[in-house]
C-alpha cells in the first residue's frame, strides 16, 4: 500500500490539498478517523458555510509570525476559491463585512470538494485511526504508517488534523503530537473566537443586563484591531460577534505577557460623546433616557445604575461627566477566561510557523512532512477567514507534495 502522498484529515484543508495533489498526477490517500467527512464544514455558518470573505489579507490573521500567511494567500486567494465555487455552479451570496455564504447548504461545498478529489483519483480511508508514524531515512518512501485499516507508505505526509475546537466533532491534539514527535515546536493552543467568561463578582453586578444585545465597537487594550458588531451579555459573561473577534486577541496578548488586559467597549461609536453629553445637560432629562435613543432601554437604565449615573444630567458633577465620557467610550471589562473549546470556533496557536516553509507548508527540518489548516499557528478573524486559510494552505501544499 504505497502512495506518493498521504493526507491525514479530511476537513477543508485536507480535501483541498488531496484534490490539488491528485490532479497533478500524484497517487493520494486521504485518511480520516471519522466515518462522516467535512462535519465542521457542514455545521458552519448556520449550515450554509461562510466559505470565504471578499477582503482577505495577512492583517486578518493572528500568528507569532504575522507575515507567514502572505505566500499561501497570494498563491490561492479568495477570488480563486470563489472561481472554483462558481465553476461548480454553487449559488452563493454576500453578507455584511464581505462574508460569503452558500445560498442553499454547506453540503454544496463538501460535494464540490469530493468531486475535486474524484477528479484527482484520490483514495479514501474513513473511520481509520493512525496508531504510529515512522520516518525512514534514506528510503524513497519516507514515512510508514500503522493504522486500523492496515499499513501504508508514502513519500510525502500532510497533517491536516485541525485543532482542539469543537471536541464533539472529534477534535484532538493528534497534529501537535506528530509535530512534537518530529521535533517541531508548537505554540500552546488556546480556544479562539470564543465567548468570554466574567468573574462572579462582575457577573453579580451585570445580572440585570443579562440577555441584552447591542452594537458596539470592541477592542483589547493596547491592541489595534477594533470590531464593530453585536455584543451579547449572558449569564456567564460576554458573547456576540464583536466579543468572539476580540477573544482571539485577548488570548493572543497573553503569550509572553505577565498578565492579560481588559477589553473595552465603545457603546456610542458614531457620536462625539463629550459634545453629545454637553448638549444634553439641561432640565431634568436622565442619561438613561438619552442613551435609550441609541441602546436598548433596559440596558441603558441598568448601565447607568451600575455606574452611579442614574440621575438627571443637569445634576452631573465634572467627575460624573468624566466617568460618563470614559465609560461610554471605553467600558472596561476584565474577562476571567473563556468558555473553552466546546464553544470555540477555532484554535489559537499550533505548529510554530518558524518551522515551516511559508511557500509550501513543508517542515524545513523534516523533508516530506507538511502541516496545513488549523493545526498551524494561524488564526483568522470570524467571517470566512479561517476557511480561506484552509483553502490557501491546502492548495499550496497540494502543489508542492
Amino acid at each position: 500500500m504505497r502512495f506518493d502522498v498521504i493526507v491525514l484529515g479530511a476537513g477543508a484543508a485536507g480535501m483541498m490539498c488531496a484534490a490539488g495533489a491528485g490532479q497533478r498526477g500524484r497517487r493520494v490517500l486521504l485518511i480520516d478517523h471519522a466515518d462522516k467527512i467535512g462535519e465542521r464544514i457542514r455545521i458552519s455558518g448556520g449550515g450554509r458555510c461562510n466559505f470565504s470573505n471578499r477582503e482577505v489579507g495577512p492583517d486578518n490573521y493572528l500568528s507569532q509570525n504575522p507575515h507567514f500567511t502572505r505566500s499561501a494567500l497570494k498563491q490561492f486567494s479568495a477570488r480563486d476559491f470563489l472561481a472554483l465555487v462558481e465553476r461548480h455552479r454553487i449559488p452563493y451570496h454576500e453578507r455584511a463585512h464581505g462574508q460569503l455564504f452558500c445560498d442553499d447548504s454547506a453540503q454544496d461545498i463538501i460535494a464540490m470538494l469530493r468531486r475535486e478529489c474524484a477528479q484527482g483519483d484520490v483514495q479514501w480511508a474513513t473511520g481509520c485511526r493512525v496508531a504510529h508514524i515512522e520516518r525512514r531515512e534514506g528510503d524513497e518512501m519516507r514515512f510508514a504508517l500503522a493504522t486500523t485499516a492496515g499499513s501504508f507508505r508514502c513519500q510525502a505526509l500532510v497533517i491536516a488534523t485541525g485543532g482542539l475546537a469543537a471536541p464533539k466533532l472529534g477534535a484532538s491534539p493528534f497534529g501537535y503530537q506528530v509535530a512534537e514527535q518530529f521535533g517541531l515546536p508548537v505554540v500552546a493552543p488556546k480556544p479562539a473566537l470564543v465567548p468570554l467568561a466574567l468573574a462572579p463578582e462582575t457577573l453579580a453586578q451585570l445580572q440585570p443586563l443579562s440577555g441584552a444585545s447591542f452594537e458596539a465597537q470592541a477592542h483589547c487594550l493596547d491592541m489595534k484591531p477594533r470590531f464593530r458588531e453585536n455584543v451579547l451579555l449572558t449569564h456567564r459573561g460576554l458573547s456576540g460577534p464583536a466579543i468572539l473577534q476580540v477573544s482571539s486577541y485577548w488570548q493572543f496578548q497573553a503569550y509572553g505577557a505577565d498578565r492579560k488586559q481588559p477589553i473595552a467597549l465603545d457603546l456610542l461609536p458614531d457620536l462625539d460623546v463629550p459634545a453629545w453629553l454637553e448638549s444634553q445637560r439641561h432640565g431634568n432629562v436622565l442619561l438613561a433616557n438619552r442613551l435609550a435613543e441609541h441602546l436598548p432601554r433596559r440596558f441603558a437604565q441598568a448601565w447607568c445604575a451600575l455606574h452611579g449615573l442614574d440621575k438627571p444630567l443637569a445634576q452631573f458633577s465634572k467627575r460624573d461627566m468624566q466617568t460618563a465620557i470614559e465609560s461610554l467610550q471605553g467600558w472596561r471589562l476584565m474577562p476571567s477566561g473563556t468558555l473553552g473549546y466546546a464553544k470555540a470556533e477555532v484554535t489559537l496557536g499550533g505548529v510554530d510557523t518558524r518551522a515551516l516553509s511559508s511557500k509550501t507548508m513543508e517542515a524545513t527540518a523534516v523533508p516530506g512532512l507538511y502541516f496545513i489548516g488549523e493545526v498551524v499557528d494561524v488564526t483568522g478573524w470570524l467571517g470566512g477567514y479561517n476557511f480561506q486559510w484552509a483553502w490557501s494552505s491546502g492548495w499550496a501544499a497540494g502543489q508542492a507534495v
